[in-house]
């Protein structure tokens, strides 16, 4: 199968088109007239992961981060990044990332978070100028809920180590605002959405006074709020390409590790 077939799949459901201006999703290494058959689904690109892919015999690589986000000016094995890529181009593997166009997109990550939650009446926290696109969602849950209770299902669902918060200004809560990913600049979105809590990651120490006695900050971290990726991506593929070999990868990882007392 082509690389422009598998990626056409992918871009139904995400368009580039709706990714950052910042951001560097699509193909990054390989040829869209390339014949692939089988891809390993990733957070990212690590020499773990393309090992894998080697051991596995994927020829392809689909990750939620794209593995060049800023520019290269050479490629000489000095840093992981030129590593991966070297590595991939020398043993033929596509790589290719699908990261904002699939935050934004219509039933894209914050959503599937949020189905995971079992929130219900689900809208876009800040629409973009593409219908039903645009980042973060706020629904409610079927019924109130302690906060602390809702936070420790977080924790245990979605395999988080440690979940920081700020202070708990309600008891019970209901509605729910959620972004993956980095979302400190949709608190105010998640204020004003009227929610009890805004669920996000890659808070700052100053973002957890930004709640105004109005609402519950929670940072469940950033790769735990976007392991889903590798779920949305496999059911995308799996769906619509029948013929195509989907695995999901058992070396992704986060590479933030927690010490405790």
């Amino acid at each position: 199968m082509k690389v422009s077939e598998v990626t056409a799949v992918i871009e139904e459901f995400a368009p580039l088109s709706l990714q950052e201006s910042y951001d560097n999703s699509g193909l990054i290494v390989g040829r869209p007239d390339d014949e692939v058959y089988k891809a390993l689904l990733a957070v990212d690109v690590t020499e773990e992961v393309l090992a894998e892919a080697v051991a596995e015999g994927c020829d392809m690589i689909i990750t939620h981060h794209p593995i060049v986000f800023h520019p290269m000016k050479r490629f000489n094995s000095a840093s992981v990044t030129e590593r991966c890529v070297e590595e991939a181009i020398r043993r033929g593997i596509v790589l290719y990332a699908a990261h904002t166009n699939l935050d934004s997109a219509p039933q894209g990550m914050s959503w599937r978070v949020a189905d995971m939650l079992g929130l219900e009446k689900l809208e876009v926290l800040q629409a973009t100028n593409d219908a039903g696109a645009g980042f973060g969602v706020v629904g409610e849950l079927t019924n109130a809920m302690p906060s602390e209770e809702f936070m420790r299902i977080v924790i245990e669902r979605f395999g988080v180590k440690a979940l920081r918060h700020s202070d708990i200004v309600k008891e019970q809560i209901r509605r729910v605002a959620i972004c993956t990913g980095a979302g400190a600049s949709l608190i105010d979105a998640a204020r004003a959405s009227g929610a009890d809590l805004y669920l996000t990651a890659d808070l700052k120490y100053n973002d957890f006074m930004r709640h105004e006695n109005r609402i519950i900050l929670a940072d469940m971290g950033h790769f735990e709020s976007e392991y889903c990726a590798i779920q949305i991506l496999f059911d995308i593929l799996s769906k619509n390409l029948c013929i195509f070999a989907v695995r999901k990868s058992v070396c992704s990882r986060n590479p933030v590790n927690y010490m405790t007392r």
